[in-house]
Parts: structure tokens; C-alpha cells; sequence
């Protein structure tokens, strides 16, 4: 429950040194406890791998990485969420060299221009991709180990991943010991992450142990999620979000890590594994919630769960947490044991975080970027606001500046979770990093309770000709209530006739819920709809904020893994 008294009051921690330090007291802590569980097959029923096991298979893979003259070198990996991706993540960035995390969505092209950029040496790759690495590396020299993670032995230069953990156990008996006892320094980069976005654009974060451990560390005084729970891992592990909140912090504090099979399978899966707690984008836990609507209105139960929430609202007031039993329907559909949703990497309607917590399972919003490991603000499990991105995390410094009227301003932070700085690209790092602050290109503002709230990106902004500043999420926000709108993307164009900046809305009906509404709206019709709703909307906002222009798009905008849609910036 949301209760001041818990401001303070935070969960307490041990010290980490590095991931390897983490990795190796979660072992003697949490030994025969499942670390991770997984499918053996799609459909499958879950297998438990145990915290010993898993250390086990890192420093036998380390092992055989060092055998391969990989120490120092830069390690591509790419694939789906599998316990392989992670046992191989950490026998590289543990003590073999630097890890090269690429997300397995982009173009063969793609992964060949970040391959040259990073200057790997070798590439530890999943069959899924098998085609897109392939073609990738027909044009890039000097990556001498190719490794795939489903080869059941080597097959003439691809090396076997499945056989490399047996030669390490071999190598181990044999009292190698090189990485199990390498050491390392906790501010060196070993992690070279690439920024999403195309990959002109994209930029190769440099992140430490130290920067990693630190957002562990001090998260989970904010966020317990102990006591023998289980987080399902839905989002791309090669995000910081999914790796470092979900996946590092999860072995950190003992928790079991279910590996979702895919956006299909989520509540499938939720329920064969008993999750108690999930990581996801606005657009997961927006669809639960409007399902979790769609299913009441279709039972007529809307108006009783409706009533049933206000009851519960006032009951938090003073408290007293909802029932599992009030919302049993609600439990049910998210696997019936799920304790707590964490929502990141973009804005959320407060609403869905409001209802969520109303009908007893705990949301919480957090906030945060790749250039700090990620997480900046986020909300505690026991102290939180529905609207607000959250508190500064322990050790991290938050400041407003250049503030407007409103208080809105570029969001900086400080602390050990700033990353090194961008690779072999000075110029853009000094942009960001300034004495040590990382300037954010968030715009953003505190309440009085000291909650962060965002407001929008910088390069975003909408500047009209008087001064005023619009916030394209702002307005993006209000007209995705509506349900006849899918996806919206606000911008800035000029009026021909005033000369003045205009906001335009790019807007993809929601054709499935006009036509079950509606039925077949002629071209005239659909636009004479689409404009009722902006009128309405416009009728809530400020009027140098208010749409003026519109146009209407019939394919979904491009998007980023993490479900966000990409802005294209001229």
C-alpha cells in the first residue's frame, strides 16, 4: 500500500562489488533455489535452473571463452530472451572482456554497420537470427569465433555453445581457474550498449560493473522482490530496462526469473509459471487493462467493478489493501498470483496504474535511460504515486534547471550509475556529461512530496512563435484516450497563411472498434469522426496546445522493441 511512513524506510541490502561478487554470493545464499526456469520446448512445461547451477555454467562458458583467447576482447551477442543469452552476458562482461548486446529486431545491415562500429571479435548467436548474422558477416573482418547457441557440436568454424561449457567443466577439473579467478575493475567498461533508434543514430553507451551495481543495489531498497517470488521476462533482456531491473536485480534478491515464450503467451505463461511479478511497456499493461474492461462490459460486471474500485480507492486512503477476493476475475486473467507490475521506458495513462492498484495488485511506474544503467526515479512498492515517474533512486542526484513558469525543466542527474561516456565519440559525450552530471533531454518537474514527473523529451518540443513550449506527449496522451484512435505522433508544422507553428497530429484509427461501432465509415465519414474527437479533446487543452491540422494513417508508425514509436528528427 501507498503509505508515507515507508518515505524512509527503505529494504536493507549487501554490498556488491561487481556482477561476478553478485552472481557468486547468490549462489551460496539462494544455492539450490531456481534461478532461472525455462522451456525445453515451445509449450512445454517450465524447468527449474537453480542459482548454483547457474554460476556453475558462467564460469565453465567464461572459462572456455579465455581458452579461446577472447580476454579483453569485445563479444557481440544477439538472440531471444533465453537463459542462454544470459549465462553467455555474463561469462563475458565477468572476467572474459567486454559484452556487445545487439537487439536481434534490426536488419542484417544493421547488425553489420554495429559489429564494425564496436570492433568485436567474435559473436555468440541463437538459430532465429542465424540468417540475418550470416549475411551480416560477409562484410565485416576480424571476427575470428563464431558461436551458436542451439549447434549441438562444432561445425567447421561455428563453434558449439553446449560444447564450449563442457570444455570449460573440462578446463576447471584441470585446475584452470583464469576466470573464475580474473579480477575486475568495477569502472572499466565491459559493457557496450548500443542506443536504439537507426543505427547512424544510435550511440554505443559504455557502461561498468560499478554503474550496473549500483542501480541494483540501491533499487532494491526501493522494490523487495525476496521471499521465494517469481518476475516473468517479457521485455528484450539486450535493454537495460529488462536486463539490470528485472533480470540483474531478480538474482540479486533470490528471485526466480521465468522466461516468457513470447507477447503472445504472456498470461499463458504468467500462470504456468505462478508469477508474482512482471516488468513492461505502457502498451502491455494498457491492453491488460483494456481487456481486463472489455471482459467486465461484455458480463455486465463493469458497473459492480467500477463501484468496487471506489470502495477500494477509499480503503487505501486509510490503509487497508483490496482483497484479492473483491477483483478474483482480475487475479485470475494475470495468472492468478501476480503481486506487482513495473511500468518503464515510456508514459503510462495514470488511470491504468490507478486501477491496477485499486484492484489489489501493486503498479508502479519508474523512469530512466541507458546512459544510467537505467533507472533514475522510480516509485517504491510501499510509497508511490500513480502519475509520477517516481522518487530519485538512493544515490542519485536530481535536478531541474532552466525551469519555465511551471517549473518544468531539463532533467539532470548525478551519481554511480552514470555511464563512462559514449564510445570513441567525444564530442556527443560532452554534450551530455557535465561535472559529472548526466544531462537527460528529459524535461521534467518535482511536487511537493519530492515525486518526479515527466513532461517530455527536449528535441521534441514544439516551440511556437510567441515562446510557448508544447510537450507532443502531452497531447499524444489526451487524444490516445479516445478509443477510436490506435496510435497518434503530434509535431510542429507551420501555417502557410499566419506563419505561426501549428501542432499536426499523424493519427491510425482504431478500424476494429469504429467498424464493431460504427460499421464501414466511408473516407468522408471516418475524417469527419476523427476531427469530432480532436475538437473534443482540444475542448480540455490550453489553446496554443490545441491540433489544427490532422492527417489520417493507415499502417502502424515503426517502432522500437520497447514498443515505442520512433520520431523521425529533420
Amino acid at each position: 500500500m501507498s503509505n508515507s511512513k515507508y518515505k524512509e524506510d527503505f529494504y536493507e541490502n549487501r554490498p556488491i562489488r561487481d556482477l561476478k561478487d553478485m552472481i557468486h554470493s547468490s549462489a551460496e545464499l539462494y544455492k539450490d533455489r531456481a534461478a532461472y526456469l525455462v522451456k525445453d520446448k515451445p509449450g512445454g512445461v517450465y524447468r527449474p535452473i537453480s542459482f548454483q547451477q547457474l554460476k556453475e555454467d558462467i564460469d565453465c562458458l567464461g572459462t572456455a571463452f579465455m581458452d579461446l583467447k577472447l580476454t579483453g576482447q569485445k563479444v557481440a551477442l544477439i538472440g531471444e530472451n533465453r537463459y542462454e543469452w544470459i549465462v553467455s552476458y555474463l561469462a563475458i562482461a565477468n572476467g572474459t572482456g567486454v559484452i556487445v548486446p545487439l537487439d536481434r529486431e534490426l536488419s542484417s545491415g544493421e547488425i553489420q554497420n554495429l559489429l564494425i562500429r564496436a570492433e568485436v571479435s567474435a559473436i555468440v548467436f541463437s538459430a532465429k537470427v542465424e540468417r540475418k548474422v550470416f549475411e551480416a558477416l560477409e562484410g565485416v573482418e576480424g571476427i575470428d569465433c563464431i558461436i551458436s547457441m542451439d549447434a549441438a557440436s562444432d561445425n567447421h568454424n561455428i563453434l558449439s555453445l553446449k560444447h564450449l561449457i563442457e570444455r570449460g567443466k573440462k578446463l576447471i577439473l584441470e585446475e584452470n581457474r583464469y576466470f573464475i579467478d580474473a579480477e575486475i575493475d568495477p569502472e572499466a567498461m565491459h559493457m557496450l550498449l548500443f542506443t536504439s533508434g537507426t543505427t547512424g543514430m544510435a550511440k554505443g553507451v559504455m557502461l561498468s560493473h560499478k554503474n550496473i551495481c549500483a542501480n541494483v543495489y540501491n533499487m532494491s531498497k526501493y522494490v523487495n522482490v525476496r521471499d521465494n517470488q517469481t518476475g516473468l521476462s517479457v521485455l528484450p533482456m539486450h535493454h537495460t530496462y529488462e536486463f539490470t531491473c528485472h533480470n540483474m536485480t531478480a538474482l540479486y534478491q533470490g528471485c526466480s526469473i521465468a522466461i516468457c515464450e513470447g507477447l503472445k503467451y504472456i498470461v499463458k505463461n504468467m500462470a504456468e509459471a505462478k508469477a508474482t511479478v512482471m516488468l513492461g511497456v505502457p502498451l502491455i499493461f494498457e491492453s491488460m487493462h483494456k481487456k481486463v474492461w472489455k471482459k467486465a462490459e461484455a458480463s455486465g460486471k463493469a458497473d459492480k467493478m467500477r463501484a468496487a474500485i471506489t470502495v477500494s480507492k477509499t480503503l487505501n486512503k486509510f490503509n487497508i489493501k483490496a482483497t484479492k477476493k473483491l477483483f478474483k476475475s482480475v487475479h485470475q486473467a494475470l495468472g492468478g498470483h501476480m503481486r506487482l507490475l513495473i511500468v518503464g521506458a515510456a508514459a503510462i495513462d495514470p488511470q491504468v496504474v490507478s486501477d491496477f492498484n485499486a484492484m489489489g495488485i501493486t503498479m508502479i511506474q519508474g523512469y530512466g535511460m541507458t546512459e544510467n544503467s537505467p533507472i533514475i526515479a522510480v516509485n517504491t512498492d510501499r510509497y508511490y504515486k500513480d502519475a509520477a515517474a517516481g522518487l530519485p533512486m538512493p544515490g542519485t542526484e536530481i535536478q531541474i534547471i532552466n525551469k519555465d513558469e511551471n517549473g518544468v525543466g531539463e532533467i539532470i542527474c548525478k551519481g554511480d550509475s552514470v555511464m563512462i561516456g559514449y564510445y570513441k565519440d567525444p564530442e556527443e559525450t560532452e554534450k551530455v556529461l557535465k561535472d559529472g552530471w548526466l544531462y537527460t533531454g528529459d524535461y521534467g518537474y518535482f511536487d511537493k512530496d519530492g515525486f518526479l514527473y515527466i513532461a517530455g523529451r527536449k528535441k521534441n518540443v514544439i516551440v511556437t512563435k510567441n515562446g510557448k513550449n508544447i510537450f507532443p506527449e502531452e497531447v499524444e496522451f489526451h487524444l490516445g484516450k479516445n478509443d477510436y484512435i490506435k496510435e497518434v505522433l503530434v509535431s510542429g508544422i507551420e501555417d502557410e497563411k499566419s506563419g505561426e507553428t501549428v501542432v499536426f497530429a499523424e493519427i491510425v484509427p482504431e478500424y476494429s472498434v469504429i467498424e464493431e461501432k460504427l460499421g464501414k465509415l466511408s473516407e468522408e465519414a471516418l475524417r469527419k469522426l476523427l476531427k469530432q474527437v480532436i475538437d473534443d479533446t482540444n475542448d480540455h487543452m490550453a489553446t496554443y496546445k490545441r491540433v489544427k491540422r490532422f492527417k489520417i494513417r493507415e499502417e502502424e508508425f515503426e517502432k522500437t522493441t520497447t514498443k515505442k514509436i520512433k520520431r523521425t528528427y529533420k
